[in-house]
Parts: C-alpha cells; structure tokens; sequence
C-alpha cells in the first residue's frame, strides 16, 4: 500500500516518496484557467500548502512528477519563473514582519541564483519580478497570506503592524510589476475585507464559494471509497465490519464540510 501522506505539503516530495495522491489536477487545471489573480480560503489543514506547491511543479514544467495524473497531457509543460511565498516559512516572531520579508524576498531571490540589490521588503519584491520576468510573465504563488495576522490576534498594536506591513507588500501587484504576472494565487484561512489589505487589488477573484472548486481541496466520498480502497479493506477486517458500514461511520463522523450546501468533503488529515 502507498503511504498517507499524513502532514505533506510538498508535492514533489510527496511523488518522489510514492505516498498516496487523491488526483485533483483536472480542477487545478480550470483553476489555473479560471482567472490573473485568485483568492481562495479553506480552514486549516485542508491542504491549500500541498495545492500550492503542486502549481509551483506544474508552472516549472516538471512533468515526470505528474506522471499517470488527469493532466500528464493536458498543458504544453513549457517552464515559467515561479515565485512561492509562503507565510509559514517568514519570520516575524523575534523580529518585525518588515524585516521578515525582506529576508525572504533575499531567500527567493537566492534560489534563482542572483542578489537583490534594493532595500526594503516592497521594493526587493518588485526587484524580485522585475528580474525573473525578463523573458516571459512570472507566476506568483501566496500561501497562509494572513497567518501574520491571525499569529497575533491578541495584540492589537502587532495586528495594526502587520495589516499595515501587508497592505503596502500587496501594493506591489497593482503597480506596473504586477503586468508582469500571468497567474497569481492568494490563499488563506479567511479574508480579512474589513482590514483593506486587498484594497489596491480590485480586479482579485474570491472562489472561495465558486462550486467549480468546492471539492478541490479535501477528500469526497467516492475519492475515500476509491483511493483509499486498501486501508478501507484493513480496516474492515480489524473491526470485523463491511466496508459499507465504514463509510458510513466515517461519513458520519467527519464528512461535514461543504462550500455550496450540496458537495461535502473530509479534512485530508483527518
């Protein structure tokens, strides 16, 4: 049997380790197609890590780890610049989210081997575009945008510091560096509207509750019944039960997410 891919949120490590993939590449692919700049919030732990960073491989052309999936034929696998931003992995806590950023643009910068040259975090960002779309537009991945926020809700003062950090970072992609960009995805556990983080942004898609992509992260019913056929066996067998009565107790117990009022899907690590 495949390894669950219990806490995995790299996809190509994910591959190359041979765990167990539900395929969702079909609706990735319309969600790659649905829009410039995207936003889509889901709860913790419901793989919007994992979602990212299956894009990064799929926008760097890196076919053989999507070999056997819906979209192996589907896109021309052209490679393009990637940047990936994810909040998790940006300093803040022992230093000013300012100054976080600004070593993660270095960091990013770093991968694709050149240095920075400007000096705040807003102004490294627009650097960071600049230099990687000189031969054709970058796509821009933002994961846990609002773990900064949600990280310090019970101080006032380092919540107005990090709305304020943010909102002159997102700024960037209403200037001229964001007519570089071809596809951009935010994601998040909710949108803070209120706090105007995305006001420069008006031309930004919520499909948070679009129904194209209310099953695109987490597991349904027939994707458990069909990928997890063989843990489904072994439990049936441990607890001397059909497999129909599982899934009706699992269902039971932890199918009770749903974006539309109709599709419900499980938390993956559940």
């Amino acid at each position: 049997m495949q390894k669950l891919p219990i806490g995995e949120q790299y996809f190509a490590r994910l591959r190359a380790r041979n765990m167990l993939y539900v395929d969702k590449t079909e609706q990735i692919y319309d969600l790659m197609n649905a829009g410039t700049y995207l936003f889509l919030a889901r709860p913790r732990r419901f793989g919007k890590s994992l979602l990212t960073t299956t894009l990064k491989e799929l926008y760097l052309g890196n076919r053989a780890l999507f070999q056997g999936l819906w979209i192996e034929d589907k896109i021309d696998w052209q490679p393009q610049p990637v940047i990936l931003i994810n909040f998790n992995g940006v300093s803040y806590r022992t230093q000013s989210l300012a100054h976080g950023l600004t070593e993660h643009m270095d960091d990013l910068a770093e991968e694709y081997g050149f240095t920075l040259a400007a000096g705040d975090y807003k102004e490294k960002f627009r650097e960071l575009i600049r230099r990687l779309a000189t031969e054709q537009k970058v796509v821009l991945l933002i994961d846990e945008y609002d773990k900064p926020i949600t990280d310090v809700l019970e101080y006032e003062d380092k919540v107005e510091e990090h709305v304020n950090t943010l909102k002159d970072f997102y700024s960037v992609l209403k200037s001229l560096e964001g007519e570089l960009l071809c596809f951009t995805l935010i994601t998040g556990v909710s949108k803070y509207g209120k706090l105007s983080i995305f006001s420069e942004l008006n031309n930004l898609l919520d499909v948070t509750l679009d129904r194209r992509f209310v099953t695109l992260l987490g597991y349904t019913q027939g994707e458990l019944a069909h990928y997890f056929g063989d843990y489904l066996d072994r439990l049936a067998v441990t607890y001397s039960m059909e497999r129909a009565t599982i899934l009706t107790e699992m269902a039971a117990w932890y199918n009770g997410y749903s974006w539309d009022g109709i599709h419900h899907v499980y938390v993956p690590y559940s």
